[in-house]
């Protein structure tokens, strides 16, 4: 059975090179002062990482700057802290389709939604989270540092030791993004 899901898993990387092939997207690195839209993926499993997740929407809240949460849940059900909270959209197993590609509709808008900034929070490099960072249209694209630089998503990469522990990550994803040093203001005019 392990067989099966990997070669799905594989023919769903082949996919979605076949669609990155056809996008043409340049990075825009700016400032922390000038964000003002944060796209996070999270991996949903990980569920006592969930409070942690709102803290950092509510600092977020507080500085004017609008986060929205894509999580991957491989349950059945969700549990019922992901439900009714409006900054968090979760798919669960049964939205993917034969090559656990996110199939359904908030997939497409998160993918669609130009963030300023992404922020990857899958650890375990899941496939159906790894195909939203990937095609997503957002600005620029932060995640941990890969063993394949070349192929990853990402436009930064953040290198923390293991285990990675979500509060500090996020603390240096906004480290980092403070020290870019860009005139926002004078390339859109």
């Amino acid at each position: 059975m392990e067989l099966f899901r990997n070669l799905r898993v594989k023919a769903g990387y082949a996919f979605l090179a076949f669609k990155l092939a056809k996008i043409r997207r340049k990075p825009f690195f700016c400032n922390f002062r000038n964000i003002k839209t944060i796209g996070v993926v999270w991996d949903a499993s990980a569920s006592e990482e969930f409070p942690l997740l709102s803290k950092f929407y509510h600092n977020m809240s507080d500085k004017n700057v609008d986060v929205t949460i894509f999580g991957y849940y491989s349950g059945k059900e969700l549990p019922d802290q992901y439900t009714a909270i409006r900054y968090l959209t979760c798919v669960k197993r049964q939205e993917l389709d034969f090559f656990y590609r996110p199939v359904s509709h908030e997939a497409s808008v998160f993918t669609r939604r130009p963030f300023d900034v992404l922020i990857d929070i899958n650890f375990r490099k899941l496939f159906p989270l790894h195909y939203i960072t990937a095609l997503s249209t957002a600005a620029l694209k932060v995640g941990l540092t890969d063993s394949q630089p070349e192929a990853s998503p990402f436009d930064m990469m953040i290198s923390l030791k293991k285990p990675v522990m979500i509060e500090s990550y996020l603390d240096q994803v906004l480290f980092y993004l403070t020290m870019i040093n860009s005139d926002t203001e004078k390339k859109a005019v």
